[in-house]
């Protein structure tokens, strides 16, 4: 057996083994002495395992060696089948890859089963969400995590342990808004802020030094905080927008060192990853940067006063459109509470590398949006606000629009950067944003008129008819003829339709 085969078939069974009994991932990672992200890798096949961490499994499972090995080498398992493997239906059957391995031999049958128990698991999916959506709205929350909205086929990132933990906190923190307010009051700090103002607060009351010096030849670091030496080095290739932002932020990580206060904020934080923390304290003091740069009244009355227009916004405190867009979803204070936004940032290739979500709109945990959200339509016009209302599947209604932001080098933007930051809230609360001027008034009864019909992702939208599908959906047992096509291919063909 070669050793991608062989790392397969010990993986597997590996996994297998801990499905039969019913642990999870996390929990015999941690037993094992080794991270929860280095045991996916080897239930998937893709590392090879140590005799030494071979040997503590087996008996961490109680499995007899000779007896594993044997079963090691026997046939593969049809792929559709074995990923079923994973689903709680399929453990609570005692099913296994011996199990399975028979069925493999009937390819059409193999397939039929993986067809139905992907519907089975939808159905159950959307009883779940459903079941979620009733305990929230009892609790006098409507606000879903993304997480519960989909099938759990994605690891749980730490990036996604962040996103939880901001959202269940409203991503509002009132010791940090506390924190930046006694900075600027300590410092005299006007309306507007330089650079040169927050080098000032950052050696006379953080006692530390500020250099603005290259970096290594070909290095791309932009700042670098030595806590040891209390040396803040800066890029002299900054913006002075970005430059302001680097330094606040750097003062806001000295500020959650200092007296444990960024131990306290994140003492409820789920940290399954040894990386969650250390995320934590850079979206803490990128807060803090916010809080420092815009002061959270004075900010509350020009979103009020400018109906949330952000290009406004951005050109009144001299900062950046993504800067001032984040920062209005900080504005959660119980006494002065904004319009609830989402928030997320997309390249051209449709990636998505931030989100936050206040509204209600769920996000994919993995995998690409859908392709009807304005925050990839705004590629298309990207010297405009891209606006519009979408409908999801489920009837929920959202006003978004979004602005590509770009950030060439040397003139050229495909070496730079160039991002959309798309924005958006639900359809009634549209009459409050400037954005929204320009459209009808929301009417849910002309929703089928004025709404871009849109969804999560492809791969779990439930639409029969969509133009610009990218994949087909697991909600649908994937079937084409070849003599009936659809506007699309990955469009389910109903049966009416065969005729």
């Amino acid at each position: 057996m070669q050793t991608v085969e062989l790392n397969n078939a010990v993986g597997q069974r590996l996994r297998v083994l801990r499905l039969a009994r019913g642990q999870k991932q996390n929990d015999v990672a941690h037993q094992l002495e080794i991270s929860p992200a280095y045991l996916n890798l080897i239930e998937k096949g893709k590392r090879t395992v140590p005799f030494p961490l071979l040997w503590r499994a087996l008996n961490l499972y109680g499995e007899d060696p000779e007896k594993f090995m044997a079963q090691v080498g026997e046939g593969r398992v049809d792929e559709t089948l074995k990923a079923l493997l994973d689903e709680p239906l399929v453990k609570s059957l005692a099913l296994d890859v011996d199990a399975l391995s028979g069925l493999s031999a009937e390819p059409r049958l193999a397939g039929t089963i993986a067809a139905l128990f992907q519907l089975y698991k939808n159905t159950r999916t959307q009883l779940d969400n459903t079941l979620a959506r009733l305990e929230q709205q009892d609790a006098g929350s409507s606000k879903l995590r993304g997480k519960q909205e989909l099938p759990a086929q994605a690891d749980y990132s730490p990036f996604d342990e962040v996103t939880d933990f901001l959202e269940s906190h409203r991503n509002w923190f009132p010791e940090l808004e506390a924190a930046a307010e006694k900075v600027r009051t300590d410092h005299q700090l006007g309306r507007a802020l330089h650079s040169p103002d927050l080098i000032r607060v950052a050696e006379r009351g953080f006692s530390l030094r500020v250099e603005q010096t290259p970096f290594a030849r070909g290095s791309s670091v932009v700042r670098h905080l030595d806590r040891d030496r209390r040396l803040l080095h800066l890029s002299p290739q900054l913006t002075e927008q970005q430059l302001k932002f680097q330094i606040a932020s750097c003062l806001g990580l000295v500020l959650l060192e200092k007296n444990g206060l960024g131990d306290r904020l994140t003492a409820s934080a789920q940290q399954r990853h040894t990386e969650t923390k250390q995320l934590l304290e850079v979206h803490l003091a990128n807060y803090f940067a916010g809080a420092l740069m815009l002061p959270y009244d004075d900010f509350f009355q020009s979103a009020q006063r400018t109906r949330y227009d952000v290009d406004r916004m951005a050109q009144h405190y001299g900062l950046t459109y993504e800067t001032v867009a984040h920062r209005l979803c900080n504005l959660a204070n119980p006494r002065r509470r904004s319009v609830p936004f989402h928030f997320l940032r997309a390249d051209v290739a449709g990636n998505i590398s931030k989100r936050y979500s206040a509204d209600g709109l769920r996000f994919p945990p993995y995998g690409g949006t859908c392709p009807k959200w304005a925050v990839h339509t705004a590629f298309l016009s990207p010297s405009v606000i891209a606006r519009q209302y979408s409908v999801m599947p489920d009837g929920e209604a959202y006003f978004c629009f979004a602005r590509v932001v770009a950030q060439p080098i040397e003139g050229s933007l495909v070496r730079g950067s160039v991002y959309s930051i798309g924005m958006g809230v639900q359809a009634s609360e549209a009459k409050h944003l400037a954005y929204a001027s320009a459209l009808p008034p929301w009417l849910p009864e002309q929703a089928a008129r004025v709404a871009v019909p849109a969804g999560i992702t492809c791969r779990f939208c439930e639409r029969t008819d969509c133009n610009q599908r990218a994949a087909a959906s697991y909600k649908f047992a994937f079937a084409f003829d070849p003599d009936t096509k659809k506007d699309c291919f990955f469009s389910p063909l109903l049966p009416r339709e065969k005729q």
